[in-house]
């Protein structure tokens, strides 16, 4: 992970974040100071950034929103003090309300970003100064330092292009925790298909089929916030296994970039979990990546067992050959 340490000092009221990547400074700069680039990554995984506003002069301000996977949303807001391209800028780092207004009942802080060249490609050195050890100690007990980490882990991904990062490798699972899991699969061709395969039911017949030997017998989509999906398989004759199903409900909807769904085993009593769908295009290629969020460990290891990404891999495969290719 790129990340090396993520270190306080009570004294000096500091948060220092360190990572160290493997592309040049002018890259990284780049990743830090574009706004398409920093929605990426800036925002642990299922809490991703969408940035209104971006205006990266001293004195400029940038605007951005994190969605959770079920909805909440949460505002900040950066105003810029000074750009030493691309050495260091610094920023006025602060919370906004539900009307995008500085809300000055939490804390504000100074960040100041520094990029230095390595042997190996570039370093980032994060500084965050506090008015108080009351601010301090508040931020870091809403998770500061493991969300500041989680999110800047993401930016390898970023900085390599999306077909060197992916290309060739088929369906990837990761591990982030005991609940959570992140499936990535690139995809050939454009996000606007690869949105209507996953949200229109005669498309989604044709790839979401698992396993050789089954088909799509039920496929009832309401991508709408708040609306319900019904899928269910069934083996061909002559395939040995039972029929089951899934059903859920729609909690974010973001078309053609983002859909958080509810995903439960139709006709059982096992909890749901919450898949949390991310397109990204570029070049055209589409990166298709699914968050996905477990009751508990015990689950999240049950499902994996069961072989979830060979399956997967194998009707991401047919998406490609049966949807985008024509």
């Amino acid at each position: 992970m790129p990340v090396t340490s993520v270190t306080t000092d009570p004294e000096a009221l500091t948060m220092t974040l360190v990572g160290d990547f493997a592309a040049p400074v002018e890259r990284l700069w780049k990743a830090l100071t574009e706004p398409a680039q920093l929605e990426r990554f800036w925002g642990p995984p299922g809490y991703p950034a969408t940035f209104s506003e971006f205006d990266f002069t001293p004195g400029g301000r940038a605007s951005y929103v994190m969605t959770s996977p079920q909805g909440d949303r949460y505002g900040g807001g950066w105003e810029f003090i000074d750009i030493d391209e691309p050495v260091s800028f610094s920023v006025l780092d602060y919370f906004t309300d539900e009307s995008g207004a500085r809300n000055d009942e939490m804390p504000l802080q100074r960040m100041v970003f520094r990029f230095e060249a390595t042997e190996t490609g570039s370093r980032l050195t994060n500084v965050t100064s506090f008015t108080s050890s009351e601010a301090l100690e508040q931020v870091i007990a809403m998770g500061a330092i493991e969300g500041s980490t989680l999110a800047i882990n993401q930016l390898d991904r970023v900085l390599q292009d999306l077909r060197e990062y992916a290309q060739g490798k088929g369906t990837q699972t990761e591990i982030l925790s005991d609940t959570h899991v992140r499936i990535t699969r690139l995809v050939n061709g454009p996000r606007e298909l690869v949105w209507r395969a996953h949200t229109e039911p005669e498309l989604m017949k044709r790839w979401l089929l698992g396993p050789d030997g089954w088909r799509m017998s039920v496929c009832e989509i309401d991508p709408a916030v708040g609306g319900r999906y019904r899928y269910a398989w069934e083996p061909l004759e002559g395939t040995e296994g039972e029929g089951f199903g899934f059903d859920g409900e729609t909690l974010v909807s973001v078309p053609p970039v983002r859909a958080v769904t509810t995903e439960h085993m139709t006709g059982t009593d096992y909890p749901s979990t919450v898949n949390d769908l991310n397109l990204y295009e570029e070049d055209g290629a589409t990166l298709i990546t699914v968050l996905i969020e477990y009751p508990d460990k015990d689950t999240r290891d049950m499902v994996l067992a069961t072989g979830m990404t060979e399956g997967m891999e194998t009707s991401y495969a047919r998406l490609e050959r049966e949807v985008l290719a024509g």
